[in-house]
């Protein structure tokens, strides 16, 4: 089993003569993980829905998708920044959670009427940050 680069762990040798670091993994942090990049995914979509209202109805949709893209790309350079997410699974983190926002957007857009619908199926940036990292792990460790 291959170990996940992380924070380094100091680490004395068994005769006590030197001290090394070893990498510990980085635990992935699944529910704050989820949590913040709901949160982060949605109030990126609503600021740039603010910003883009001001192009009519098109650069309202506009400015959602691209606000909450830049939301989960915020939500994966801060968990990388708290070490909740190792630095190798950026790519699949981030991959992910634009596709999971690309998923929610359509049903957020048709049920507008509806105060909840927009606001959770944010959610399913979140589920696809966490699916995207595990197929990056697993891509991998088959490699």
């Amino acid at each position: 089993m291959r170990r996940q680069a992380g924070r380094p762990q100091l680490k004395r040798d068994p005769l006590g003569e030197q001290t090394t670091f070893e990498n510990k993994p980085t635990p992935l942090k699944r529910i704050p993980v989820f949590l913040a990049t709901w949160v982060l995914a949605g109030l990126g979509a609503v600021v740039g829905s603010i910003l883009g209202s001001a192009a009519g109805k098109p650069g309202l949709f506009a400015g959602a998708g691209i606000g909450g893209g830049f939301g989960v790309g915020a939500a994966v350079v801060v968990f990388t920044k708290l070490h909740w997410l190792a630095p190798e699974d950026r790519g699949g983190a981030f991959v992910g959670g634009i596709v999971g926002f690309a998923v929610a957007a359509p049903f957020a857009v048709t049920n507008l009427h509806t105060p909840m619908t927009p606001v959770l199926t944010c959610g399913l940036a979140g589920v696809g940050l966490l699916l995207g990292v595990g197929v990056a792990r697993g891509w991998r460790r088959s490699s």
